[in-house]
């Protein structure tokens, strides 16, 4: 078991993130061309279940470019840009308004770092059902309430200079948890990346709680620095006791 989820007395297990050429066997997934939020799906992973997707089974646009599986937007009808903002009017979706202008939405469109992963599924699964000598998860993420989210940035900038070693983007739910942390991962320098706060995917959560995704090397790092910090110290202990155990 995670030394930081039996730490943080966490509710629901860290979910490893693999990108892979091998579909895993009894996985859930998304019937072909039929919309689901990802995030759903995420939710059953931190269960217990494995979920997995390819580029017929994304679930919806955004979903397609937060798993990297190209830039999906371009396709989008009547135009991404029209659809996080004000709407197209008669016959298209109405408009989101988490932009107020079109214009403002395809700079944040173009800001993305939208890629083409060259791996055929990408898997969501709880971290402790990897098999560590025949595969090696690109991202591991924590779904965290405030303490534990807390906890998880002292700790992510427990052994490292400066106070921005976490980050929190605006952007979907499947971006902050997959997309723009796999950005991170290739960084020579990776951030943490908190997320979930995406209206439209926060149904899918519980109300109290944010994900935190973290590069694979980075969480390693992580759990080599619980031994010693000040997850032993006094501070944490009064803060852990009034998290609820596990259930």
């Amino acid at each position: 078991m995670s030394l930081i989820a039996k730490e943080l007395k966490l509710r629901y297990a860290p979910v490893a993130i693999i990108f892979t050429d091998e579909k895993p066997e009894g996985a859930l997934q998304f019937k072909e061309e039929r919309w689901g939020c990802v995030m759903a799906l995420f939710t059953a992973a931190a269960k217990g279940q494995t979920a997995v997707f390819d580029r017929q089974t994304f679930g919806c646009r955004g979903g397609g470019v937060g798993l990297g599986f190209g830039n999906q937007y371009e396709v989008f009808p009547g135009g991404i840009e029209y659809f996080l903002s004000t709407g197209r009017g008669e016959g298209y979706r109405e408009g989101e308004a988490y932009k107020k202008t079109p214009e403002l939405a395809r700079s944040f469109v173009e800001q993305l770092p939208i890629t083409d992963i060259p791996y055929t599924y990408v898997v969501f699964t709880p971290l402790e059902k990897v098999d560590l000598q025949k595969e090696t998860p690109q991202l591991v993420c924590f779904y965290a309430n405030p303490d534990q989210l807390s906890a998880l940035v002292v700790l992510a900038n427990y052994d490292r200079p400066g106070n921005d070693s976490v980050i929190i983007p605006f952007g979907a739910g499947c971006h902050t948890v997959c997309l723009i942390p796999y950005q991170e991962a290739r960084r020579e320098r990776p951030r943490a990346v908190v997320g979930i706060t995406d209206i439209s995917a926060r149904p899918m959560v519980d109300p109290d709680i944010l994900s935190f995704t973290v590069p694979y090397k980075m969480f390693l790092e992580m759990e080599a620095n619980v031994p010693g910090s000040f997850l032993e110290k006094h501070a944490w202990e009064r803060v852990k006791k009034r998290i609820p155990d596990p259930q």
